[in-house]
């Protein structure tokens, strides 16, 4: 008569939980560090696009000899209030030529860009700003990712 053994001896099963716990805690701080950089990637994501809506919108205005501060149409049925031939910094400027969500706000005629998930306003931003005359650009400001 054969004796037969089925299952895990205790030893081989400390050994597994011993094994798995080394590896959640040397790959749980990786894990949690892409947090942040996909914050900050996707922040630097949208200030391009902020700067490209805004360069488009300004040759769109230049292309049609459009004045200064009118409207312009996107996409056919997407109207863009413009400031010195560059898209505006109020609701209905910058915000509707990039089609961003309501995360953005205005204040003192800048409007401000933030990641929704971001763990405070000041961080994970930039700041877009209108073009003070018709001889200077809109300025984007420098994405703020410390502290993502």
């Amino acid at each position: 008569m054969t004796k037969q053994t089925r299952g895990f001896t205790l030893i081989e099963l400390i050994v597994v939980i011993l094994v798995l716990g080394i590896l959640a805690a040397i790959a749980a701080p990786r894990f949690i560090s892409l947090t942040s950089q996909a914050r900050a990637a996707a922040l630097n994501g949208l200030r391009a696009a902020v700067s490209s809506a805004a360069t488009l919108a300004n040759a769109l205005t230049v292309a049609t000899g459009g004045t200064p501060g009118a409207s312009i149409v996107i996409e056919g049925n997407q109207t863009v209030l413009m400031t010195n031939y560059y898209p505006s910094s109020s609701g209905g400027g910058i915000d509707a030529a990039v089609r961003f969500d309501p995360a953005t706000f205005s204040t003192n005629g800048t409007m401000s860009f933030r990641v929704t998930a971001a763990p405070t306003v000041a961080f994970c931003a930039f700041l877009y700003t209108a073009a003070p005359s018709t001889t200077q650009p809109a300025t984007i400001g420098t994405a703020v990712t410390t502290g993502c």
